[in-house]
This record gives structure tokens, sequence and C-alpha cells, in this order.
């Protein structure tokens, strides 16, 4: 497995370095990751980040990391972040292009980068790709994850989880020894709410509906590539790794599709 590089710089903005530097390319992978929850997007982003070299850029950790970066350290653009989930609010567009700005020397990242939960409407991607431009960086592909309804819904639904250490489990593809009970503390497990299947139905048509337009402008820019999900994590990626080289051939960062088993 490539070497882990931590994201300090990500994670707070402005001039925190990251722990480590990515190895200088010529020619850097910058791409966009989108596809519905439960596609397997993390792990995806993962293995492409040790097979690229390129940094994963996940605003949701960003939001995630918030509440435990001391207060003297917040901006306050991530101070007004908090106060948006704290009430239960979306983040508005204007907002989560600023903690992008605060952001900027990442997406100079020498190894390129993965870009993940941003842009999520068209607005917010006419944004992104202005900030871009005026930085003289352009976008190499925008990958989006496809996989049938009924599989996502059968994925998250079949997920639960501990009711003292929050530790997850999977009817099908992990599960606790002992039924109902958690392996890690022994806790009682429950299915949350938003993973019973007539949830996962209402958030996956309700994002089926938002990004659509999202997709549409990045097909009409030809940088859209559609990867089938459905499929062992290792060979969903090489299938994304052939589809980026065919897109973008000029690009060295990728291994051919006959070349080197996956770094994992």
């Amino acid at each position: 497995m490539s070497e882990t590089f931590a994201r300090a710089g990500w994670i707070l903005g402005f001039d925190s370095r990251c722990g480590g530097r990515k190895p200088e390319s010529s020619d850097p992978w910058r791409l966009i990751l989108l596809g519905p929850p439960g596609v397997g997007k993390g792990t995806q982003a993962e293995l492409l980040s040790h097979n690229l070299g390129a940094c994963h850029l996940s605003t949701g950790d960003v939001f995630r990391a918030a509440n435990s970066i001391p207060v003297e350290k917040r901006t306050p653009v991530l101070q007004s972040v908090l106060e948006f989930m704290r009430r239960g609010e979306l983040v508005p567009d204007n907002i989560v292009l600023q903690i992008i700005r605060e952001r900027l020397v990442c997406l100079h990242c020498g190894g390129g980068f993965l870009l993940d939960g941003f842009p999520r409407t068209v607005a917010q991607a006419e944004a992104l790709q202005e900030l871009l431009d005026a930085d003289g960086l352009s976008l190499s592909a925008v990958i989006n994850y496809e996989m049938q309804l009924e599989k996502i819904v059968g994925r998250i639904s079949g997920r639960l989880t501990c009711s003292m250490c929050g530790s997850s489990f999977h009817l099908m593809h992990h599960r606790p020894r002992a039924q109902g009970i958690c392996d890690a503390c022994g806790g009682s497990l429950y299915q949350r709410e938003d993973d019973r299947p007539e949830s996962v139905k209402a958030r996956m048509e309700n994002y089926q509906r938002t990004a659509q337009p999202l997709i549409d402008f990045y097909r009409r820019h030809g940088l859209l590539i559609p990867i089938v999900a459905d499929g062992p994590p290792e060979e969903v990626c090489r299938n994304a790794l052939t589809a980026i080289n065919i897109h973008a051939p000029h690009h060295k960062g990728a291994e051919p599709p006959n070349g080197p088993a996956l770094a994992i």
C-alpha cells in the first residue's frame, strides 16, 4: 500500500501544511467523484488515491472534523458551517465555496486531487470552474459511480449500528458473531431510521433528482465518465483507471489496463 499522507491543510485550511508531500507530477490527475450514498465512493477514493498519488479531498471530512478543531483555530467560515449543522440545516452554496477557497492550496497539490462531496449543485460546479480557471487549473475528468436503486437499498438497509460504541455491521457482508449483539462492546445493535428500506428509497430518489442536473452539466462539458459500481471494489477501481486513461490518455498517473496489480 502506498504511503498515507496526513491532510492537515485540507482539514484546517489556510496556512496549515500536510504531514507529507505528494510526489510532484508533470500532469497530475484532478478528478471529481460523484455518486449516491451507499455506492462505495469512499472505498473507491482510497483505492484511486493509492494508485494515482492524488489526495482525497472530502468536504465531509472537513465538516466532521470541525467540532474537534479548537475554537481559536476555527475560521469564521468554519464556525458558520458548525452553526448550520447544529440547526440541522443544509450549508449554503456560498459558505461551502468559501470553505474550498480557504483550502485552495490543496487544489494545487503536486500529486493532484480527488474532490469528493463538492460540487453538489450546478451553481457550485460553475463557481468551482471559475475558481479553477482563475488559478490556471483544469479538471481531468468527473467520475460518476452508478448502481441500481434496489442494490443500493440492499446495501444500506442491511446496516446495523451499535447503540453503545457506534460500531457498524451488515446483515450480509459483516454479520456480528451473536445476533443483535456488538462484537466490540456487547452493546445491542439496531437499525437507524435513515437505514430502513423506505427511508433509503426516499433518500436515493431525492439524490437522483438533485444530482441529475449536475451530471448533465459535466456530460455537456465532456468530462463525465460513468462507472458501474456493482462489483468487487478492486474491479470497480480498475474499470475507473481504464476509463480515465481512455478519456485523457496524455496523463501518465494511472496504470494501463494490463499494468501492475492495484496498490491495496
